[in-house]
């Protein structure tokens, strides 16, 4: 038995986010993410990022294409085939791509998380469920063994679950931790599907794990991830009553909100901390 570090290897950093600008209006999760993403990559670290490709997205502006050699798979969501789809585009400035996870039934609708009147899309739950696992299984498909993966906006709040749960025995994810980047005012006003937790157990969580959430709404989302999360950021400077208290009681390497001029570096350094915890072999 011995211990094992990480501090000699370059650092791989998975920035997986529900917007990323330029590619949708900016907001403060897809403007957060793509200066972290970008950031992290100057500092030293490789970097791979995955939004999902909601069909508001100009394919023909933004140069996107679809990376046959990853595309092909499908996922089973609540007992039905998916096809996945891998798009990639680049962001020159930042000299970096972001690859796309899509799929016809999800995301072709012209809109993203909420409809043309400005309700929540009712399956949101299994997108989430789609892009979560959509992103893990092309990591595998790429090769590529992420050191840490950091979730921005609710729709990768699955992330930290799936890891832990699902693909806990995955040797492709055996030393990957997870960091979650809370904010506050991009929440959603209804609950999940309440079939949720039963969409989960089909995906192989244990029902002790899902017994201590009734309530699938934003809070309990946020609950869900911090509980699974081996690190806990916030990614705004006004954070909910409930999200800082589900923040201040999460027992994991925390990091409270930096301002702008220092954001990116702090991350970073924060997500060394979380890698470089030593791994007992």
């Amino acid at each position: 038995m011995f211990y094992q570090s990480k501090f000699m290897e370059k650092k791989k950093v998975l920035f997986i986010s529900q917007e990323i600008s330029p590619f949708l209006p900016k907001s403060e999760v897809s403007r957060g993410a793509r200066n972290l993403a970008q950031g992290v990559q100057e500092a030293g670290k490789e970097i791979r990022v995955f939004m999902p490709r909601f069909g508001v997205i100009n394919e023909r502006r933004h140069q996107l294409h679809e990376v046959i050699r990853l595309s092909g798979m499908n996922l089973i969501i609540d007992d039905n085939d998916h096809p996945l789809i891998i798009k990639v585009a680049s962001i020159s400035a930042a000299r970096m791509q972001v690859y796309f996870i899509d799929n016809e039934e999800y995301f072709k609708r012209k809109t993203t998380v909420v409809d043309d009147k400005g309700n929540d899309h009712a399956d949101n739950d299994e997108r989430s469920m789609f892009f979560c696992r959509g992103v893990l299984e092309t990591v595998k498909k790429l090769g590529w063994q992420p050191d840490v993966i950091h979730c921005n906006g609710w729709m990768t709040a699955l992330m930290p679950l799936y890891l832990k749960k699902v693909y806990h025995d995955d040797p492709h994810f055996a030393n990957t931790k997870v960091v979650y980047n809370m904010y506050g005012n991009e929440g959603f006003n209804n609950n999940w599907d309440s079939k949720f937790a039963e969409k989960l157990k089909f995906d192989g969580v244990d029902e002790d794990t899902l017994n201590d959430f009734k309530d699938f709404d934003f809070v309990n989302i946020n609950r869900l991830a911090a509980e699974f999360a081996d690190g806990l950021s916030i990614g705004q400077d006004e954070l909910s009553a409930d999200l800082r208290e589900i923040f201040d009681n999460a027992e994991c390497e925390k990091l409270d909100y930096v301002a702008e001029e220092h954001h990116v570096k702090e991350v970073s350094t924060f997500l060394d901390k979380v890698i470089e915890a030593e791994v007992l072999i």
